[in-house]
Order: structure tokens, then sequence, then C-alpha cells
């Protein structure tokens, strides 16, 4: 039933109800029909299930599984730190899973407690939730409206609906029916909407809606039909633990046949494949993904982001649009007097001299009712604030002018009039023209069309005939530059007239001038757009503002090209399926008079497209769209606690540029997690290969299980960890997003992983080859040190995809540099501390075998150099 379209006595009759409310009897029998006014959670998981939840994970399995199988062939050590680190990831999955609940628990605080009733002609104070359909509901300033209501008597009735439409002024509501069915929620100014405040006047009505079936139920319902949708890492590290599983069973399983057919015994190649499976596993995977995830969320903060879920942190970095309000995020929310028309002259507000075109700025400050603060801050409407310090700029301070003249009445703005008049007597002798002392002067200001119909003609403009077209002319060409245009005019008056009625005292005005004004765009916004067009990101505006408004904005900022086209307004974007959306949505830049509602349409939308989104909001209205998102992005400054809680990250500031700062973070955290990946892996393919080729060469297995474990243990640890620490890579910028269905290993991962883990392997049995024809007993400590020692010299060389480490400096990351001398004074360790040897089975080696061993250990290192500078080459020349 679309309420707003009916009469108050229709609906009364239809809700079979009266002004004096229903009766007791009524209200149980409807109780029992309609249930308590009250939101409903659907079922909920218990904490025990949302903890266990977090082992389900194939990666997490695996981790158990290799955990298991340390504590079996007595690595407790290895066992001890897979464990742990098993249970962190599923304590900061578990508090993350168990924070996003907690919205709908913020949406029921929105809820009154109790409710002003009528109930068979009697006022009464009832618990909210005892409301039903019908229900007589009074309302006064400051009350929380409990239910959805159909207003039937008004007395200058404002609310605050900004969280529910996002409408960032009280509205004043009025009784008369509104013919339109398909009104949003924000314009139907005949309704109270559950859950928000009466700001002034006071009102009353019948209740429409009750509990899930309000308007802010549908909201509680989508919040708890709509799934968190997984991030690109997490997707991407599922499918990866599963292939990294089975293809190391695999291996592990030709490893121990191929050994046992040569001869070697059974138990040692048992072990052999078994240490070879865990050293596989990158165990260290989940820290240092989480690690990654939490120094980057710690260095957000600093830029003003603060990140709710950890995965969100990597999400960043596939964004491919970026759908974001208009006011305060792209704007300054701040009313700003861009033009003025005045003395038949059009200015810029930079050019206004002082003291100038008097009864025009003398207007400007006294018909308001802004005033500053007793430390300066501007209070009042936003539109009188500008006009005030538009004012105060040209040199006419309202608190001087009230010395001259002082407020002896006023008709205040409301909607059907659309102007706003101030009577003033004049106490000291002016320089205005046909203003004498002891006399008055009404100021008004208002919808320019209105009041050129109430005009005569222009100060200052005598010499030509008073042209209304000229005027309009004007009017148009401002709003048609997405300006807020006001007409401000005057009369003189002998003394206070008797008659103080709008149609009296608002006529045979004299029209001083118009005025333009607009929520002026960030300047950083500006930047961070062109940012975004350089990443490969769409940047897209959402707001309910007039499509005009919208557009200037929206091409100021750079979102829309001069003569681009890709503006929709609400209603089109209502009338249009899903499926004829999704035909248009990649080339619309800019939604006008949306509302909040609408985000949901445009995200699936732009999902089903296969793009990743981020996209902002601040009302409750908005929290099912944010967290449908793969990025939601509530406002820190303007924003509920309900978008908060479901969104996953939160700007502090309230500003677009500080999304593009924490794209740019992401992309980095993805490409270290990347770049620990591609260490590790060659790390295991490296040693691999070492054992798996060695039979077939008819070498002997040239590891110990214990080496595998110590190189596993020292090497995939502190070093990999380190390299969450790499500073952003050159240019992060301006390469496109990857796409969210990109393989972890694209890009030549797959290939970097088995060529250079191919000649790790192959340098350490070069090593065997060379000193077992030599006659060296040690070779074995030999071959130990340079596999370790190769993986060290290529974390170094993978710090960067192109630059070299020594263009970069090898103390530009210093925990990386930290953890290669602590792993370099370990391995040493082994071999020099005696008490060392007989564990690891090593032997000291000589000063000129050490120097063999340390120069060979370098060949991977260098070759990955020349790697890089072969993709720089490449680069210059022009090719990918």
């Amino acid at each position: 039933m679309q309420w707003h379209t009916r009469k108050p006595e229709e609906v009364l009759e239809k809700l079979r109800s009266t002004p004096r409310g229903l009766a007791e009897e009524e209200v149980q029998s409807r109780l029992q029909e309609q249930g308590l006014n009250e939101l409903v959670e659907t079922a909920q998981k218990t904490l025990f299930m949302m903890f266990l939840d977090q082992f389900k994970d194939f990666m997490i399995l695996v981790l158990i599984v290799a955990a298991v199988i340390s504590g079996i062939i007595g690595e407790a050590t290895d066992t001890i730190a897979i464990i742990v680190i098993v249970v962190l990831n599923a304590v900061i999955g578990f508090v993350q899973e168990y924070r996003a609940e907690k919205a709908m628990e913020l949406l029921r605080k929105m809820s009154a407690h109790s409710a002003l009733v009528m109930r068979a002609g009697n006022p009464a104070t009832i618990p909210a939730t005892q409301l039903v359909p019908g229900d007589i509901v009074i309302l006064e300033a400051g009350m929380i409206v409990p239910a959805d209501i159909r207003l039937i008597q008004v007395a200058q009735l404002k609310i605050e609906e900004a969280p529910l439409t996002g409408e960032s002024l009280p509205v004043e509501k009025r009784v008369e029916p509104l013919p339109d069915e398909k009104l949003p929620v924000a314009d139907r100014k005949n309704m109270a909407y559950r859950g928000t405040i009466v700001s002034y006047g006071r009102g009353s009505g019948v209740v429409t809606a009750t509990g899930m079936t309000t308007e802010l139920g549908k909201i509680a319902t989508l919040l708890q039909n709509e799934e968190v949708v997984k991030t690109p890492l997490q997707k991407r590290l599922a499918a990866f633990g599963r292939k990294l599983a089975l293809a190391v069973l695999a291996i592990c399983a030709i490893i121990f046949v191929v050994g046992v057919l040569r001869g070697e015994p059974p138990l040692l190649m048992l072990l052999t494949a078994i240490s070879l499976a865990v050293a596989a596993i990158p165990e260290a995977l989940p820290a240092v993904v989480t690690i990654s995830l939490a120094l980057g969320a710690k260095k957000m903060i600093v830029q003003n982001a603060l990140i709710r879920r950890l995965p969100a942190v990597e999400t960043l970095g596939s964004v491919t649009y970026i759908c974001s309000d208009k006011t305060g995020t792209l704007t300054l929310n701040k009313m700003t007097v861009e033009e003025l028309y005045v003395g038949g002259t059009l200015l810029n507000a930079g050019m206004v001299a002082q003291g100038s075109n008097r009864e025009f700025f003398t207007a400007l400050a006294l018909n308001n009712d802004a005033t500053p603060d007793a430390a300066g801050a501007m209070l009042g409407d936003p539109t009188e604030v500008a006009l005030y310090l538009m004012a105060l700029q040209a040199g006419f301070d309202k608190q001087v002018l009230e010395q001259k003249f002082s407020r002896v009445s006023e008709i205040p703005f409301d909607s059907t009039r659309k102007c706003m008049t101030t009577f003033h007597k004049v106490t000291t002798d002016t320089l205005l023209e046909n203003v004498t002392v002891g006399g008055f002067i009404s100021f008004t200001k208002g919808a320019v069309d209105v009041l050129l119909d109430k005009a005569t003609p222009v100060i200052g403009d005598e010499a030509a005939p008073f042209s209304t077209t000229g005027m309009e002319t004007v009017n148009d060409r401002m709003a048609a530059a997405g300006l807020r245009v006001l007409g401000i005019a005057m009369r003189s008056w002998d003394r206070l007239p008797d008659d103080m009625s709008p149609g009296h005292v608002e006529s045979g005005l004299t029209i001083l001038g118009l005025v333009g004004m607009l929520d002026p765009p960030r300047e950083e916004a500006r930047e961070a757009v062109r940012l975004c067009r350089a990443a490969g990101i769409r940047p897209v505006m959402i707001t309910g503002d007039h499509p005009l408004t919208a557009t200037s904005i929206a091409t100021r900022l750079g979102i829309l090209e001069a003569g681009d086209n890709g503006v929709m307004v609400g209603r089109e974007l209502e009338q249009l399926s899903l499926e004829e959306f999704e035909r248009r949505v990649e080339s619309i830049r800019v939604y006008a008079r949306v509302a909040p509602a609408q985000k949901l349409k445009i995200i699936r939308a732009l999902q089903d497209r296969g793009q990743f989104v981020a996209m902002t909001g601040d009302g409750v209205n908005d929290a099912p769209a944010l967290k449908r998102a793969d990025i939601g992005v509530a406002m820190g400054i303007t924003g509920t606690d309900v978008s908060k809680e479901a969104a996953d990250m939160i700007l502090l500031d309230d500003n677009f540029a500080t999304i593009v700062k924490a794209v740019k973070e992401g992309r980095r955290i993805f490409d270290n997690i990347r770049k620990f990946i591609k260490y590790t892996m060659t790390s295991n393919s490296g040693e691999i290969w070492t054992i798996a080729l060695a039979p077939l060469l008819g070498l002997p297995i040239p590891l110990l299980p214990i080496h595998i474990l110590w190189i596993n243990l020292v090497t995939d640890g502190l070093p990999g960890l380190a390299l969450a620490a790499e500073p952003a890579e050159t240019g992060i910028m301006q390469r496109p997003p990857r796409h969210p269905t990109e393989s972890i290993f694209a890009h030549g991962l797959a290939v970097h992983i088995l060529w250079v883990g191919l000649l790790m392997g192959g340098v350490s049995l070069c090593t065997q080859t060379w000193f077992i024809k030599a006659g060296h007993a040690h070779w074995q400590t030999m071959v130990f040190t340079v596999l370790c020692l190769s993986q060290m010299g290529h974390v170094l060389a993978i710090r960067s995809e192109r630059e070299s480490l020594f263009s970069q400096g090898l103390f530009s990351n210093k925990p990386l540099a930290g953890a290669f001398l602590l792993t370099f004074g370990l391995q040493m360790a082994t071999l020099y501390v005696p008490q060392l040897n007989p564990v690891f089975k090593t032997t000291p080696l000589p000063m000129g075998e050490l120097a063999v061993t340390l120069a060979l250990s370098t060949v991977v290192f260098f070759a990955v150099e020349m790697e890089k500078f072969v993709k720089r080459l490449r680069l210059r020349k022009g090719s990918p």
C-alpha cells in the first residue's frame, strides 16, 4: 500500500482507525495478528560454531596435517609453530566475524523504547513494542519515531532522516497526499519513518507498518540476508592450498618410491619424504598474510582509514570501481557562494569589492539566522552560513548591522511559499536608498521564479527597463552550472504593516540580485580522481542531488569528461530491470536523485559484470550495500553506527582521497604477499629439485631430514615475514587493477618458481658432484650451506619486480636486512659451533671451501638480478 498517495481520512478508513485511536481489545487482536513492533533477528551461529568455522579453510587443514606429521617425526618446534599460527588466524577471523554480527544489534538500538499514543480518545505512554497498525501516535521534538507513520496533523514538524535516507538537513513535513506512487522514501514528505528523530515542531499520525515491515525492518532483512563476499585473496589462497597439497603429496610419494628402488634405506626415504612434505608446505604463509594485513591496517590509520576486516586491506588492490557519495566525500560539505548577479553584473565571489552594493549585502547579512558561537564556529543552516560569510567578506558584519537594523518580525521559510522574510526597524541613519530613520525595511530571499512574480524594477539598473527574461536567463545559466540559486529582494515601509500575511508583505518587492551557491569539490579529490584513472579504476559519483549539480561537480573533478552523457537519475534506475541495467552500468559515471537503497542494485549490476566495487555510505539505509560491496566504506564523521558496523573500512576524515591512498596500500600489501609466495615456493622448489634429481643423476641423497627442516625453519620464517615491510613499487598506481579472478601465479610467477628453483637445485647438485669427485668427505655440509644461503640471496633479489637491489639499497628494508644477517649467522653456527655439529651432522669448513660455498650461493642472486635487467630493457623499448 502506497500510504503517501492517500488522503489522511482514506488511510484511517483503510486501517479501520479514527483520530481517537484504537480500543484496547482491538489493539490486542492486532498484536496477535501482526506481532510485536520489534526487529526480529534470524537464527545466528553460536560463538563456538563461529570459532570452529575458522578451521574450514583448506590451507588451514593442510597446516594442521603438517603439524601432526611434524609431531610424529619428533619435530616439536615445527608442530608448536604451526599450531600457534593456526590458532592465531582462527582468533583473528572469529573476532572479525563476531564484530560484523553487531550491526543488527545497533539497528535495534535505533528504535524508540516508548511511544505517546491515543487509545480510545485518551493519551497514553506505552512500550513502543506494543504499537500496532492503526494506532494514533503523537510526535514531539526530541522523540524517536517508533514506527512507520502516515502524518495526519503537523505544526512546523521537521524530522531528521539522515540515518535512513542520507538527507543531511531536517525534512519539513506536510499532510497533503503525494500523487506519485514511485516516490523514493526521502521525498515522501507526509510520512514519518521508524528510527528517525523529530527535530522541531509537533504532529500526529496513524501507524502504517510495525516491526520488520517498516522501512528500517526491510533494511534489517536485507542486512541479514546479504552474504559477506569473500575477498580475492581468500579465494586465491584456498585454490592455491588445494593445488599445493596435492602436488606436494605426489612429488614426495615419487621421491620415496625412486629412493627405495635405488636401494636407499626405506626408513631414511620415508623420513626424507615426510620432511620434504612438511618443508614444501609454506606454513608461514598465513602468518605472513596476517602480519602484512595488520601492518597495512596500522599504516592506514595514520592516513585516516580504519580497517575493520583485515582481508579488506588486500581487496583494495583489486578494486575496479569506487562508487562514492558526493556530499562531504568528494566535496567539502560546506555551502559556498560561487557567483553573484548584482547591479546588472555577474560576479565571481572572489571579485566583490569591499562596501559595494550595500542593499544586496545588507540583505544577505540580516535576512539570516546563522550566528557564530563563542569559539567562532558557525551555527545554522548551511545555506545561511554561506550567505553570512559572503556578506562578511564584502564588509557587512551581521552583528554590526543589527545595531542599525534591529529585527522586529519575520515570516519563516516554508516549502509552499519557497521564501523567507524578515522585518527590521531602521534605528540610525543609513546609506540605503529610500530608507529613513524610524521606518522599516523588509528583506526577502527565496526561489528566483517566486520572487520575480512579486517584483518591481531592480535597484542600480534604472537605466534599463526591468526584464524578467534577463533575470531568468542569468538564473538558468547559474542553475545549468550546478549552482543553487536564490533571489534577494527588499521593500521599504513607513510603519510595520497591520496585515502581516505573506500575500500582503511579500509583494511589490525590489529584486536586489541573485546568489549562486555550491558545495565545492575538495581539491585533493580532484587529484585522487586523476590517480584513479591512471590506476585503471573508475570513480563513480552517487548523490541525492539534482542532476545538474551532480554533473557540474563530476565534471570539475574529472569523473565526467566534457560532453560525456554518463548520467542516470534514480527514477530511470528504478524503472530498469537488473538485466537491462547491467547492459548500461559500465557506461554510467554519475547517479543523481538516487535513494541510498538503490546502491544495492548498482553494486549487484557491477559485480555481475565482473567488477570489484568499493562503495561509500553513511546512513542506515546504506548498510546492506556496504555489506554487499567488495569493500564497504563508511564515513567516520557523518556515518551512523549501523553503517560503520556493516563496513570493511571507515574513513576517519570522510575524504575520497583517503580511499585512493588505501587502494595504493592494498596494492603494496598484495605485491608483498605475492613476493613471499614467490620466495617461499621457489625455495621449496629448489629443495624438491635437489632431493628429486639426485637419485636420477646417480648421486646419494644430498640432504638429511634435519637439514630440510632447518632450512625450512630459518629461511621461511623471519626473512619471509620481513618482506611484509617492503615499500611500494615505483609506478604502483600507474598500472591497472589485477583482475579479481587472476591466478596468484600470473605474470610469470609460476615460470620464475620453476626456473629459479631448478637453478637453485642445479647449483646444489653441482656442488655435491664437484666435491664428491674431489674426495671431500664433508660435501653434504657444503650442499646444506649453498642451498640455505642461495635462498637468502634470492629473497634479496626479489624485493622488486624490476628495480635492482643495488639501486634500492640493502638497508631500505631494515627488517629484511636484519633477518638476512640473523639467518646467515645461524647457518654459520651450525658449521662452527661444536655442540651443533652432531645435531646437524655438519663439519666446520676450511676458509677456502667456505669462500667457494659463499661464491656458489650468489649464483641465484645474480641470475635473478639479470632477469630484472632484461625486464628493464624491455620496458624501455615499450615491450610488456
